[in-house]
């Protein structure tokens, strides 16, 4: 089977499900292996985000729409840092971000691996971990961020329904749940005994 041309247009636009942006509309643009989590799995996520989510500082790495790390301050997350390496999906992703107040959010035109060598994340409290499917990036990136949040963070992770995680790293799922092709849930780090 063919491969899907990469336009780099919007193909389509998704709205913000709860919070001060709800109903907002963010565009979504045509890059391969950008998939934007639904209106109803973010519902979901972000019911479960609640005892978490108010004053948290977030990073969605692997933004492409930037819709996790937007619903995340929509919802009362203090800041939010967005990662997308991809010239047309950063270009889409800055103008989705503008609904924002300049000091809730930071942009980087980074691949997610780059970022986690460069950059801390010492003070993140939630991470938003959806990346290509194709690439198969989970085990390299919990393994970063296992030695690189504080004990009390929180990982977002979204992966193919019939992907086994040998290790999680050092996290433990909190909640997890399947949805069609998609598996989802939260991690924390286990404690240091």
């Amino acid at each position: 089977m063919a491969k899907k041309a990469t336009t780099g247009k919007p193909l389509s636009e998704l709205r913000i499900v709860g919070g001060k942006h709800r109903s907002r509309k963010l565009k979504v643009v045509d890059v391969e292996g950008l998939r934007p989590t639904g209106d109803r799995m973010r519902e979901v996520v972000f019911n479960w985000l609640m005892p978490w989510i108010n004053g948290a500082r977030v990073l969605d790495l692997f933004a492409g729409s930037g819709a996790l790390g937007i619903e995340a301050v929509s919802r009362g997350a203090q800041t939010a840092v967005f990662v997308e390496k991809d010239a047309a999906a950063f270009a889409v992703l800055k103008e989705n971000t503008q609904i924002l107040d300049a000091a809730e959010y930071e942009l980087a035109r980074l691949d997610a691996a780059d970022y986690l060598l460069q950059r801390s994340v010492s003070a993140i409290d939630i991470v938003f971990v959806d990346p290509p499917f194709a690439q198969s990036l989970w085990s390299d990136v919990l393994s970063v961020l296992s030695s690189a949040l504080p004990e009390h963070a929180i990982v977002y992770l979204e992966a193919p329904s019939n992907h086994s995680f040998d290790s999680l790293h050092g996290f433990e799922w909190i909640k997890h749940k399947r949805q069609g092709q998609v598996q989802f849930g939260l991690l924390q780090k286990l404690s240091h005994q």
